[in-house]
């Protein structure tokens, strides 16, 4: 089950100046190579390597990430309408 991480325009300062600190929207899907097990957090993937009654390893654990950028939106959060 993918994990969403939603679009955030925050303004951080960086040598005194205000700068947009753009984060996009992104979509994490941990699975179990070995199995095709999905996990809906680090934590659970980490509790399957951990306990000794399965036979994930560490190495059968692979994280996707998806980012979508909408280039356009972006600028508009910054810029405002024009």
């Amino acid at each position: 089950m993918p994990i969403k991480d939603d679009s955030v325009v925050k303004w951080t300062t960086v040598n005194g100046e205000q700068v947009p600190e753009i984060v996009v929207p992104a979509e994490v899907t941990i699975t179990n190579t070995k199995t095709g097990k999905q996990y809906g957090s680090d934590k659970e993937a980490d509790d399957d390597v951990k306990n000794p009654a399965t036979e994930t390893e560490i190495h059968h654990i692979r994280r996707d990430v998806k980012v979508s950028v909408a280039i356009h939106e972006i600028i508009k959060s910054i810029a405002g309408s024009l």
